[in-house]
């Protein structure tokens, strides 16, 4: 919340946000930072506020800096001013007439109480308490008669004090303190910080008796993040602490940020602008930095070019842009971001690569979610309401690209929730996922040979298996003088990249089946219209509606042509058939038109704190079957997963040849027709090459061979090599191929050293 030029100072407001009463009070222009720890006007003027404004949940100080301070907080701080009313009102401590009684101590108590009433309790609480501890102690030394009354007042108000949370929170430390030292408060009052140019709260401090698991550092120049994970005792999940680079900013740039937000805000963007997100931020950045410049100049606050960089940066962030979500998207090893509703109410929660769930330090706030809410209605072109309470979108920012599911009332009972699935900022390639343990080597040597025989596959799996990933290296499997088609509702496989690798690639957008009406082409007419677009594979980025019954019209059509391959839910093959059979109504015969069933699946640790993405099985489909493959016969494993050794292991139906896919890819290549030693040394052959890639990026510390660059190199390379290899001796052999691509390999690496 911002305060209007010229709002009294210290003055407050009350804004109802998610359900909850947040008091912002106005400490624009005040000489200090605002700290119940450090200052005690600071703590008696908000005790004060809360005196008249008690249905208080948080309380927002707002400065250059805003700090905020929870309900937890905030409501050990209600009960000092409930008890201060109590004190003054029903018990009219500080009243004449209700201590006459006390005699010859009537004086003394009525200046003493007023004295820690009305001047210290407000104040310091923890010394007001201290105060009538010292003056029990006091008379009851001194002893006499005279002097009980006055002694079972002060016990009856002690017993007041002793109720209060905030006392008893702190009364174990209090031999660590000498009475009136402030320090005392840190032990109970932390604020969550977060600029005045974004509303998401950063909780600055630690948990407490946390260990520090791992850290280190995302992005770099101007956006560098330090990331710090805990474990905390006795909590399942760990904390992920993030350090943005805006929370860290000094008085002055923050000044800036502030002035030139109040500008640039003024300006509401258009969905013509968010057509070419990158540019309009490049010219965002341009206004932004020679503003900010400018503003610099004009208050003689000195700023190097690094600092003019990083302020416009984050001012771009926090204007046109995303905001946090996209410093959480700068690191890499984050799978997920979630968003959860009511958000102003909920950390943010991620899905870290290495640690699993994590909760974060960051709270967003509703002008945070409906900002977002709105940039990707414009950027998407589908609409988000009551009516259509689901959207189905894409977040594109320079090389990070996330699919993002949001969905608001009446499906979410407490308003908009986000869910960010962060792709990989590369394209996943058949030797990562080696180096990863998602296959193995022979798997990839398969699967590369049903590429190259234009099979028609299932990548299936529950959700975050790496079905899509897995798809997306598939794709690079396909040779570049291949044109493909995608068809996808939300835009996830490496489209962009293939591009710059020079592949022929078409990708079509089409209506989200999840969504409600919109402009977009039905996924089924989309399918239907790339079969009219030329001899192409067939990529569908999802199968989960009516667009089954058309891909498998473009398997049965292109079959024997092209690769038609997609992405479905299901743990198991007979769970594939299930679903497109059952829940999808595609005929059962029609079925019969896919080739290979690729199962992925996470598994887990049997304490149950970790899991890994695993491909669990490749499974053909045969042909013979009526009515159920599973009763009948009609899946084959040709790869299966044995979780004691944690690979992949061929099966003796693939061992002896028994594999009717493999036998019809070789009928159409000459020279391997009847000869299976021939197939399967074309198999290992390829096996030895994607192995060889990650042994020997290992062994030369060149990770960037298993990218997706060198592996269409490599690929290339291969059949070059293999065409070679066909003319002289008249098949592609496998030591014969192996040596030349060896070498080849050799000689392409030392170029990457150099």
């Amino acid at each position: 919340m911002m305060f209007k030029d010229g709002a009294p100072l210290y003055s407050y407001e009350v804004v109802r946000e998610s359900g909850e009463n947040v008091m912002y009070v106005n400490y624009l222009g005040a000489d200090v930072v605002p700290s119940l720890v450090d200052s005690g006007q600071v703590m008696a003027a908000t005790i004060g506020n809360l005196r008249e404004e008690s249905n208080i949940s948080r309380v927002v100080f707002v400065q250059q800096r805003n700090y905020a301070h929870d309900f937890s907080q905030i409501k050990m701080l209600v009960e000092v001013a409930n008890l201060i009313d109590f004190l003054i009102k029903q018990e009219r401590i500080v009243s004449e007439d209700k201590l006459a009684h006390l005699g010859l101590f009537y004086q003394e108590a009525y200046s003493f109480f007023n004295y820690v009433i009305n001047e210290v309790l407000p104040m310091d609480p923890v010394r007001a308490y201290r105060e009538l501890r010292g003056e029990l102690f006091s008379k009851k030394a001194k002893g006499g008669a005279d002097a009980l009354e006055y002694i079972r007042l002060l016990e009856k108000v002690i017993g007041y004090f002793n109720n209060l949370e905030l006392i008893r929170r702190v009364k174990d430390n209090f031999d660590s303190y000498v009475s009136g030292d402030r320090g005392i408060y840190n032990e109970v009052f932390r604020a969550d910080i977060m600029p005045n140019f974004t509303f998401t709260r950063m909780v600055a401090r630690l948990p407490e008796d946390a260990e520090i698991v791992k850290q280190y550092k995302v992005a770099k120049g101007s956006s560098e993040s330090l990331v710090t994970i805990f474990r905390r005792p006795n909590k399942a999940k760990l904390v992920y602490h993030l350090s943005p680079p805006e929370y860290l900013l000094d008085e002055d740039h923050h000044m800036l940020l502030n002035l030139a937000r109040n500008v640039l805000i003024e300006h509401r963007p258009t969905a013509e602008e968010f057509t070419d997100p990158e540019r309009t931020r490049q010219v965002f950045f341009n206004v932004a930095r020679d503003l900010i410049s400018d503003l610099a100049g004009n208050k003689n606050v000195v700023l190097s070019y690094s600092d003019l960089k990083k302020l416009a940066n984050i001012l771009v962030r926090h204007t046109i842009g995303f905001g946090v979500l996209e410093v959480l998207l700068e690191d890499e090893d984050l799978q997920d971001i979630m968003v959860n509703a009511p958000v102003s109410l909920s950390n943010i929660f991620v899905r870290h690569n290495e640690f699993g769930e994590c909760v974060t330090n960051l709270v967003p706030s509703m002008e945070d979610a409906d900002s977002w809410a709105a940039k990707f209605r414009m950027t998407s072109g589908r609409a988000l309401d009551e009516a259509n309470p689901i959207l189905d979108t894409n977040l594109e920012l320079g090389k990070i690209s996330a699919r993002v599911a949001i969905i608001q009332q009446p499906l979410s009972a407490g308003g908009l929730a986000y869910t960010l699935r962060r792709h990989r900022s590369k394209p996943w390639t058949l030797p990562l996922f080696i180096k990863n343990g998602m296959i193995d080597s022979m798997t990839a040597g398969l699967l590369s040979f049903m590429i190259d025989g234009a099979r028609t596959m299932l990548v299936a799996g529950t959700r975050s298996s790496g079905k899509t990933s897995l798809l997306g290296a598939l794709l690079l499997e396909i040779m570049p003088d291949k044109r493909i088609i995608t068809v996808e509702d939300t835009l996830e496989l490496p489209v962009s990249a293939m591009r710059k690798l020079d592949y022929d690639i078409l990708s079509m957008k089409v209506r989200s089946a999840l969504g409600g009406e919109s402009a977009e082409v039905s996924a089924e007419d989309g399918i239907r219209a790339s079969l009219r677009l030329g001899d192409s594979s067939l990529i569908v980025g999802e199968i989960r509606s009516g667009e089954a019954k058309a891909l498998y019209e473009a398997m049965r059509v292109g079959a024997l042509a092209n690769v038609v391959a997609g992405t479905i839910h299901g743990a198991s093959p007979y769970g594939v058939f299930d679903r497109v059979v059952n829940d999808l109504d595609v005929p059962a015969t029609s079925f019969k038109a896919t080739d290979l069933i690729v199962v992925a699946n996470p598994i887990k640790s049997a304490d149950g704190m970790h899991s890994w993405r695993r491909v669990l099985s490749v499974s053909e489909v045969r042909k013979h079957w009526e009515k159920d493959p599973l009763r009948e016969g009609g899946f084959v494993d040709l790869m299966k997963y044995n979780v004691e050794s944690d690979k992949l292991e061929p099966t003796d139906d693939l061992i002896n040849g028994d594999s009717e896919i493999m036998k019809d890819i070789a009928s159409n290549v000459k020279g391997w027709a009847g000869d299976w030693d021939a197939v399967w040394d074309n198999v290992m052959l390829r096996a030895k090459i994607k192995q060889e890639t990650v042994d020997f990026a290992e062994r030369e510390n060149l990770p960037e061979i298993l990218e997706g660059e060198f592996t269409v190199m490599s690929n290339n390379a291969f059949h070059q090599i293999s065409n070679e290899v066909v003319e002289d001796v008249g098949l592609p052999k496998g030591d014969v191929v192996f040596g030349k691509w060896k070498r080849w390999l050799e000689l392409e690496s030392k170029k990457l050293v150099v």
